[in-house]
């Protein structure tokens, strides 16, 4: 956990809720980040470096747990449901799935915030995630969202951004085009591999990044795409 504010996302289709977690949050001496959608979640998820995650399961574009499953390719921030779905099964699922823990609409918030707590009380016993990440001359910002290579800023696209964030997250690993996609794109994108092909190009250029000689960025014909660490 950084030693600022902690970032707390909340990703909850309701405004009137998402208002009322703000002021609580703040009043708490956290910073909020909101999605209103699934897939906006776990994009800023992937990207934001949230402490913790509040996640409503009834969205109106995915269902909360394939936002679980999509945010766990990858992270293990802490994930806590908030959600007026309060059947044992519904729970277990979402357990299952990978979240930590689960608070049934309506709630207390003295409870919410407790509950938040022991969270982030685990994560900062653990390996915090960075908000900084580098592999060899390349330098992200994941808090301020900028990119430099050799000290020199290097302006991207926001999808470029993100398709680079997650490389970087998983450096020396092989990230899939389906996850790549679903992850920036959203689930309804697996397919267009067109979309990622041409960002991974646009990045390579201004990068400075040869494919046939590749400095930074590896294809894996027909699989994905490995950042060198």
């Amino acid at each position: 956990m950084s030693e600022t504010a902690p970032r707390i996302l909340v990703i909850e289709d309701e405004a009137p809720i998402r208002r009322f977690l703000k002021i609580v949050l703040a009043s708490a001496g956290y910073e909020m980040l909101e999605a209103e959608r699934g897939r906006l979640g776990v994009e800023r998820a992937a990207t934001s470096a949230p402490d913790a995650v509040m996640l409503d399961l009834g969205l109106p574009d995915m269902d909360g747990k394939a936002v679980i499953a999509a945010i766990r390719d990858w992270s293990q921030v802490p994930i806590l449901i908030l959600s007026v779905r309060d059947g044992e099964t519904e729970k277990i699922a979402a357990l299952d799935a990978g979240a930590d823990d689960y608070v049934t609409k309506p709630f207390a918030t003295g409870e919410l915030l407790a509950r938040l707590r022991v969270l982030l009380r685990k994560r900062a016993a653990g390996k915090a995630e960075p908000s900084e990440l580098e592999a060899g001359a390349l330098r992200v910002s994941l808090s301020a969202r900028t990119v430099a290579v050799d000290g020199t800023e290097v302006k991207l696209t926001r999808k470029e951004f993100d398709v680079l964030a997650l490389l970087m997250r998983h450096a020396g690993r092989l990230v899939s085009h389906r996850q790549i996609l679903t992850t920036v794109w959203g689930p309804a994108h697996v397919e267009d591999t067109h979309y990622l092909r041409i960002a991974v190009g646009h990045i390579r250029d201004k990068l400075g990044d040869d494919a046939a000689d590749p400095r930074f960025i590896i294809t894996e014909p027909g699989v994905g795409y490995r950042l060198k660490a």
